[in-house]
């Protein structure tokens, strides 16, 4: 049973900047089933990302997603929570484009994903950050240096052979890593870092872009809960402060519903389920870990 509920309903809470009614579907206390595409509510942010009947295919025949239809508003902290294999990666890659959709549409900012190619795709990319499990630092060298990589893309040619930098670019970096607390290891090399702090460093290389998107593919898999919740409360931070919107996949159920305003669930590449975190139970959870269930049973 697929169960959405519509958290346009929902108030945005109070005192806390940048949170906007997200584009779910249903209430809390008769979840009614709808398609996904029943948004009425006048919004109070900018839309921000749209899928419209997007599907994903890959070359092998494998469905990554199908028929996905969401709207998501400038600053909304989203949760996507799912069984491994579900479309919750393909879902956030597709964003920008490290993934391409076989059907239906995708805008960013009003920009049609799949209209984007070289230069244009390249320059879109910039706005959007992106965080994986792995890190992907340069470990042999300082912290600084890797945050510094931000800038790369846009620098000629030789100041990027050269590593060659501004002041304001190197200041850009050390406010970034102050931004998530580990402005004292700047110039410590990045294999000296704990896993937690490696992923801080990551976050600060996406921060020294100045994304209007952060997508992060399950960012604390790898670390301890004690870490694991500080990153995530670095997140937190950065959406509220900041208003940056950010949509992070996570298998951590119990993180997502503390953490995010809104939760995605996804089973077998659909939407089974759109609302706010708060309002996610059993039968929620039931419907997006089905298979699970009827794999043990």
């Amino acid at each position: 049973m697929d169960i959405y509920v519509d958290s346009n309903r929902r108030e945005a809470k109070k005192g806390v900047r940048g949170t906007c009614p997200s584009a779910g579907f249903g209430t809390a206390s008769n979840r009614p089933l709808l398609p996904p595409t029943a948004i009425i509510a006048k919004r109070k942010c900018p839309l921000l990302i749209e899928f419209k009947h997007v599907s994903k295919t890959y070359p092998n025949g494998v469905k990554g997603l199908k028929d996905v239809n969401l709207k998501f508003e400038q600053g909304e902290f989203v949760a996507i929570i799912g069984l491994s294999g579900a479309g919750k990666s393909t879902l956030i890659r597709t964003i920008n484009r490290m993934h391409d959709i076989t059907n239906g549409t995708l805008t960013v900012d009003g920009t049609d994903v799949m209209q984007l190619h070289g230069k244009s795709l390249r320059a879109f990319r910039r706005r959007i950050g992106m965080i994986f499990q792995s890190f992907n630092l340069v470990t042999r060298t300082t912290v600084i240096k890797n945050v510094l990589t931000a800038f790369v893309p846009e620098l000629p040619w030789w100041r990027a052979a050269l590593g060659i930098f501004t002041k304001a670019e190197k200041t850009a970096a050390l406010e970034a890593l102050d931004k998530v607390g580990i402005l004292d290891k700047a110039f410590v090399r990045a294999d000296q870092l704990s896993g937690g702090q490696q992923q801080r460093v990551a976050l600060a290389r996406t921060l020294a872009q100045n994304p209007q998107i952060i997508l992060a593919d399950e960012p604390v898999a790898s670390l301890d809960p004690v870490t694991a919740k500080q990153v995530m409360d670095d997140f937190q931070r950065i959406n509220r402060d900041m208003r940056i919107t950010i949509l992070i996949n996570i298998h951590h159920v119990d993180l997502a519903l503390q953490y995010a305003t809104r939760v995605i669930g996804i089973r077998a590449g659909r939407v089974v389920y759109d609302g706010p975190a708060g309002e996610v139970d059993g039968a929620v959870l039931d419907a997006i870990y089905q298979d699970r269930k009827e794999a043990t049973a």
